[in-house]
């Protein structure tokens, strides 16, 4: 069997087990976020957390809580990696440096796990699963929560009521990521990786040396790291490791963990405004977009001239052997184009305009699926800026799903799509500027340009991959990806929530004949080149500097 004919077989095989857990996922996940009862377990945390599940919050009441929870989070986690050294289980790891720790923090609270340690040489079991771990399922839970809000904005009218943070916030975790995230860890384990507490041991003599590796709960962490688009690895390797990651089957386990939730949302989406078929409509954007950017990029990878790359059959430097080009092109892509950023390969490794592709899907704004709960929103928002082009277009004021885009509306939209680009476009640019912050990149030229943008797009964008090549642990790189982190998670949150809390506010308008169908395909195609403008007309002048140089030098 060709590379190519497997990579096509892997695709297939993907999307159909996507297709069978779309709609039995997308339902439950619409019961649970309407459901008016509260399991047992969930009457124990409201307890001991002191809140009252059944109390309705405004947008600024449900932001409160989300920033709230986030940076008592963020004070936890950072506490507990510099008190390292003095706790049980830390494996003779150090306590983490004030930068590093508030770095990874940021990070891990902002779903973006980004790393810029080495997991299996800085963190002991303590700080990996009783603080890692543990933001991978909160945070995912904060970005679905926020998304059902803003549905909830569009479902319900004539009041400013969006539910409750806290319910939202441990029914996510309780009812719908644990459950998945424990069957993914059994298949894992199934698979080959690794599950244990146990310490560091020599496996080995290794280039006149000896060898060492720690085990760890690592099929756990890695289950709810790409189920809920997180991206932190137990290991530096992350997915390429083959504790993580051991062959093409758990490959392609994992990508189905990345993507199952996000897309799945949609038809939660549909369910609770009432109309499967607005669901169908996103969906249909998502998957165009998500197809074409894994064609794009295996036809890139596989066709690259040049001897070594024909010997090799495509481009495979940075690539494992156990996944291929076709499995590190498809694990890529959908990294990417989600807010995960696991890796299986070295994205620096990649060609001019396979690097290209890999940091265009996190500038779309990672809306295709995106992230758990942060695609969807993301999407929703790119919605309304397309029916708002539409009414600029036909003369008459927009409308989606009943509710008029007025002045309010598209200024909050706009906020929301303008805050990432300025901060990994000027992040970048006082990188750049800047004496020292150069001395971290391993290549000039566009290359190095590249390892910059990408840092910034990664880290703004709530992804946590890394172009590679830059040496991101130093003040400078901890500090200002860790507040561009911080930023790109919850400064959009802000306008996400008011937005939705002006359309909840306002009454239905009844569909005319001159009302836009949002439902049809003629939409869904208005929505993909509203998105692909939108950010060529962003980003397309660093891209220019940066991976289109590299691509058309090569």
């Amino acid at each position: 069997m060709s590379p190519v004919l497997a990579g096509v077989l892997q695709v297939l095989a993907l999307v159909v087990a996507l297709a069978l857990a779309y709609r039995p996922l997308g339902d439950h996940m619409a019961g649970v976020y309407s459901s008016q009862k509260h399991l047992r377990v969930e009457k124990w945390m409201y307890k001991a957390v002191g809140v009252n599940p059944d109390a309705q919050m405004r947008w600024p009441a449900y932001l409160r809580g989300v920033l709230a929870f986030s940076a008592v989070s963020v004070l936890f986690l950072y506490l507990l990696q510099r008190l390292q050294g003095a706790l049980p289980g830390s494996l003779g790891f150090a306590s983490i440096d004030p930068d590093q720790a508030f770095n990874t923090a940021a990070s891990f609270v902002a779903n973006t796990n980004w790393q810029s340690y080495y997991g299996e040489q800085a963190m002991g079991h303590v700080v990996q699963t009783g603080g890692l771990a543990v933001q991978n399922f909160v945070s995912a839970a904060v970005g679905i929560a926020v998304a059902v809000a803003l549905v909830r904005g569009f479902a319900r009218s004539r009041t400013g009521e969006l539910g409750n943070f806290w319910a939202d916030l441990v029914r996510g975790t309780v009812r719908i990521l644990l459950p998945i995230a424990v069957v993914g860890a059994l298949v894992l384990v199934a698979c080959g990786a690794i599950q244990n507490f146990s310490g560091i041991h020599e496996v080995g003599q290794f280039m006149g040396g000896s060898q060492q590796w720690n085990g760890g709960a690592v099929a756990s962490q890695e289950a709810i790291k790409e189920l809920g688009t997180n991206g932190g690895g137990y290991f530096n390797a992350n997915s390429s490791h083959p504790f993580e990651n051991p062959n093409g089957l758990s490959n392609l386990f994992e990508i189905f963990l990345i993507l199952v939730i996000p897309f799945a949302l949609t038809r939660t989406f549909g369910r609770m405004v009432g109309s499967l078929k607005q669901g169908y409509a996103i969906l249909a954007a998502m998957g165009v977009i998500w197809l074409g950017f894994t064609t794009l990029m295996m036809w890139t990878e596989f066709s690259h001239h040049g001897p070594a790359f024909d010997i090799a059959g495509g481009a495979m430097e940075g690539k494992e052997t156990r996944f291929g080009i076709a499995g590190s092109s498809i694990f890529a892509v959908a990294t990417t184009l989600t807010s995960t950023g696991a890796v299986n390969s070295f994205h620096s490794s990649y060609t001019g305009f396979g690097g290209g592709i890999t940091m265009l899907g996190m500038q779309l704004g990672e809306i295709a699926p995106g992230g758990v709960g942060s695609g969807l929103y993301g999407m929703l928002v790119m919605a309304i800026i397309a029916v708002f082009i539409a009414g600029l277009m036909v003369g008459r004021t927009p409308e989606y799903l009943g509710k008029k885009i007025g002045t309010r509306q598209i200024k909050l939209a706009a906020c929301y799509i303008l805050i990432t680009p300025a901060l990994v476009l000027c992040f970048t640019a006082a990188a750049l500027v800047l004496p020292t912050p150069p001395h971290s990149m391993l290549n000039s030229g566009a290359h190095g340009f590249s390892e910059v943008l990408y840092a910034y797009t990664s880290g703004a964008n709530n992804n946590g991959s890394a172009f590679a090549g830059l040496n991101a642990d130093t003040q400078w790189f901890n500090t200002t990806i860790g507040l561009a982190m911080l930023l790109g998670r919850f400064l959009p949150m802000v306008f996400v929530l008011a937005l939705a809390g002006s359309l909840a506010e306002q009454k239905p308008v009844p569909a005319t004949v001159g009302t836009l169908g949002t439902h049809k395909p003629l939409f869904s195609g208005l929505l993909v080149g509203t998105i692909l403008i939108i950010t060529g007309l962003t980003y397309f002048p660093a891209l220019a500097l940066g991976p289109l140089a590299e691509g058309l030098a090569s």
